[in-house]
């Protein structure tokens, strides 16, 4: 008797305690969900606030894909020839600041052999405005050397970094004589949704992409749609991200949406 009934007792309490455990379990599964895909949320909206303004474009909305940068800066502009000259073509010119106490990895690097340099890009306004498009290297050029830094006193009192670059003739100057640095080993970067797969894929040797489904894996069984609000020379865009991944089992899908904004100032 003792035996039937710790036997009924025993199917009620795992009865009543199946529901708690099986919560436990979920939440956890969707705990590691949220984390996975909260992490590649915030990989894409650090690539994106990097990039290049007026280059996002989404070939589809399985695409998102952008000219990147590394750092920036200020050219002279003062009609010297340490100036960037906009009326014919240029090949050097001095940036105010010093190159070299920039962190490592924002540091202009200029062509070694057959390494390439960084680039040097002025006032881009993207394929909207003919001539000025840095896809099309309508305003951009190769960093070739680096010149010894030294301060001026006459009349800026500040510190400045000769750069030579490839002949240019850029077409447009800058209202704050700004221009942007696109590391030479990372030209065009892609995010593309692909076989149930999110890739990040980077093109290395030139400015140009189809939106490749291969490259560096960022997550798996993952579904994504990506929009960008910015094609009309807006000076602030909108990049909206949604996601939503499912872990092996395919139970309960967690979808994050994201909203990032977009600085198009040339």
């Amino acid at each position: 008797m003792v035996i039937v009934i710790l036997g009924v007792v025993s199917s009620m309490v795992a009865v009543a305690m199946r529901g708690p455990v099986d919560a436990y379990f979920a939440a956890a599964r969707r705990a590691a969900l949220t984390d996975v895909a909260d992490g590649v949320m915030r990989r894409l909206e650090r690539d994106v606030r990097k990039a290049l303004p007026n280059s996002l474009r989404t070939p589809s909305n399985q695409c998102l894909e952008f000219i990147p940068t590394k750092t920036g800066g200020r050219y002279r502009a003062d009609g010297s020839a340490a100036a960037l000259n906009f009326d014919t073509t240029d090949t050097s010119f001095n940036m105010l600041g010093r190159n070299s106490t920039l962190p490592a990895d924002q540091r202009i690097v200029a062509r070694a052999g057959l390494v390439a340099g960084d680039f040097v890009v002025v006032y881009n306004l993207g394929p909207s405005v003919p001539g000025a498009d840095a896809y099309n290297l309508d305003n951009l050029a190769e960093v070739t050397g680096l010149g010894t830094e030294f301060q001026n006193t006459t009349p800026l009192n500040g510190w400045e970094s000769p750069i030579s670059i490839s002949s240019k003739q850029f077409p447009l100057a800058s209202g704050g004589n700004r221009f942007h640095v696109v590391p030479g080993a990372e030209r065009v970067v892609s995010y593309v949704c692909s076989g149930g797969a999110l890739y990040r894929t980077v093109n290395a040797s030139n400015f140009t992409s189809s939106c490749p489904s291969s490259g560096a894996k960022v997550a798996d069984r993952v579904v994504c749609n990506f929009d960008y609000s910015g094609d009309d020379l807006s000076r602030n865009a909108l990049v909206r991200i949604n996601l939503q991944i499912t872990d092996s089992s395919g139970k309960e899908p967690v979808q994050l949406q994201q909203e990032v904004h977009v600085n198009n100032t040339p």
